[in-house]
């Protein structure tokens, strides 16, 4: 499905969320807590921008990684690293095997991917895995607040899936896009969720009247 939608994935993007994922990606960034010369993974990268993101805070200095199964993503991906002369490996894997090794990087971050994996639990302890002891896991995502059911049932149910038919020829993909925010933990079960996972200090901050939430947290020292 992924690869299906390549193309045309950041103009859906910006469309259905009126330009803002840019700005919130960026704050994932920030909430990643990386500074010019270190380090930072993003799984489920998809077109690369989180990655961007990270690379502008580590510098030329620092290494930024990002994995995805979609071979296609990481194909515009690269293709965006390289017109911003920006040195990061784009590599094609699993989020529940990541090809790295234990504490090999400051952080780890997933920006709208999670809830598209098979086991959360398992990605997160991935996550918190590849991250060396005090670093940071960041996880943003599309969150179903209560008081907004109404504005859910209009948006993603009906307007969603058009947008994806007129706009990206596939509707049936971004049906699927409801379906997946509607099953996905809230802000508070996804805290527990990572402290199963073995993280501390964990914290969500929201966004978009509650649409968006910002989960951080460390790995234990």
């Amino acid at each position: 499905m992924f690869d299906r939608v390549a193309r045309r994935y950041d103009l859906l993007n910006r469309v259905m969320t009126v330009g803002l994922d840019g700005r919130w990606r960026e704050r994932a960034a920030a909430a990643a807590d990386v500074s010019a010369g270190g380090s930072a993974l993003d799984v489920c990268c998809g077109t690369g921008d989180l990655a961007l993101a990270l690379h502008r805070r580590v510098t030329a200095s620092g290494r930024v990684a990002g994995v995805d199964f979609s071979e296609n993503m990481l194909e515009l991906a690269r293709a965006k690293a390289s017109a911003a002369e920006a040195d990061i490996a784009f590599v094609q894997g699993d989020a529940l095997a990541l090809p790295f090794g234990d504490g090999e990087f400051d952080a780890s971050t997933v920006a709208f991917g999670i809830r598209n994996v098979a086991d959360l639990d398992g990605c997160l302890r991935e996550m918190a895995r590849v991250v060396r002891p005090g670093g940071r896991v960041v996880v943003l995502e599309i969150t179903m607040p209560a008081k907004l059911q109404a504005f859910y049932g209009a948006w993603f149910d009906r307007l969603v899936p058009v947008m994806g038919r007129v706009l990206g020829d596939d509707g049936a993909a971004y049906g699927y896009l409801p379906a997946s925010v509607k099953r996905f933990p809230g802000p508070r079960d996804l805290a527990s969720r990572m402290a199963g996972a073995g993280l501390t200090d964990i914290r969500w901050r929201l966004f978009a009247a509650g649409i968006i939430a910002l989960h951080y947290a460390r790995v234990p020292r």
